[in-house]
């Protein structure tokens, strides 16, 4: 199954997202959820800003995300433990210059999806999420090798 999922993720490349929430987040079609506000975001190179947020149950926010750094990053969302597995399959996966999952979904652990983008140095990519009802924190974190542990994470806080 990771073959598969990693085969699909490498293979796409689109920069926007559209994406729906998750644990809960009111999976519906991304395309007719209306947006409540917009967060502008900077990943610099191992860091992000800003480092946590303060997001509403239910709320569908559109993260724009410009990578101002020199090397690729990407920001996923998800809560902890499927946020740790997701970074054991990068650190397996072989070293040829990053992987592509800017299309939107990995299928992390437990049957969660998590939304993704993969941002390019100099470019912005837009991520559109909505916030579980029955969870209160989740994590947004750049997964790819060194990153994480070099301080490209972050919490959302989700109450309202």
């Amino acid at each position: 199954m990771r073959k598969t999922l990693l085969a699909i993720a490498i293979g796409l490349s689109t920069t926007a997202v559209l994406a729906a929430g998750q644990h809960g987040g009111g999976h519906q079609d991304a395309l007719s959820a209306e947006v409540g506000r917009t967060i502008a975001f900077e990943a610099g190179d191992m860091w992000f800003d800003p480092e946590t947020l303060d997001i509403a149950p239910g709320e569908t926010v559109a993260f724009e995300i410009s990578n101002t750094g020199n090397i690729e990053h990407e920001f996923v969302i998800g809560d902890a433990a499927a946020q740790a597995e997701h970074r054991e399959m990068m650190r397996q996966m072989p070293s040829s210059g990053g992987h592509d999952m800017s299309a939107g979904h990995h299928t992390g652990g437990h049957g969660n999806e998590m939304p993704a983008v993969t941002i390019a140095p100099g470019e912005t990519a837009t991520l559109v999420w909505t916030a579980p009802q029955d969870t209160r924190k989740v994590e947004f974190a750049c997964n790819i090798p060194g990153h994480y542990e070099s301080g490209m994470k972050g919490d959302i806080h989700i109450q309202g």
